[in-house]
């Protein structure tokens, strides 16, 4: 079995994406930046674009029929360490409990705009 979920982002149409893949027990969810996609803004502070992007992936994963309990692989992309500290809590308050296995990349992102990206693998098996 596999199924696409799009979060109707013009990006998933414009580069060729989904927003998630579901295949079998698993879902992979595309790195997820923090877009409100319903508007197309993004928040100016870390933290708050951190609580969008996971907000994003939850529907996507809730989409899927998975929840974020069942996140085993998360990778975090932050453009400047400085952010880190601002971010720990959110995901700390969405994680604190699963204990994914986990990257963190400090890295440039496509657009000025964005601060962070994740991206998650969940398994329900």
């Amino acid at each position: 079995m596999r199924k696409l979920i799009s979060s109707g982002s013009e990006f998933e149409k414009t580069m060729g994406y989904s927003r998630a893949v579901v295949a079998g027990d698993w879902c992979f969810v595309s790195g997820t930046t923090g877009y409100d996609y319903a508007t197309m803004t993004m928040p100016d502070t870390a933290a708050e674009q951190a609580e969008n992007c996971l907000a994003t992936i939850a529907g996507a994963l809730a989409e899927g029929g998975f929840s974020m309990a069942d996140v085993v692989r998360v990778q975090y992309t932050v453009t400047n360490s400085a952010w880190v500290e601002d971010i720990v809590p959110v995901l700390g308050r969405h994680f604190g409990e699963v204990r994914p296995a986990a990257t963190m990349v400090i890295a440039d992102l496509i657009r000025p705009e964005m601060k962070v990206e994740i991206e998650v693998t969940a398994f329900r098996g």
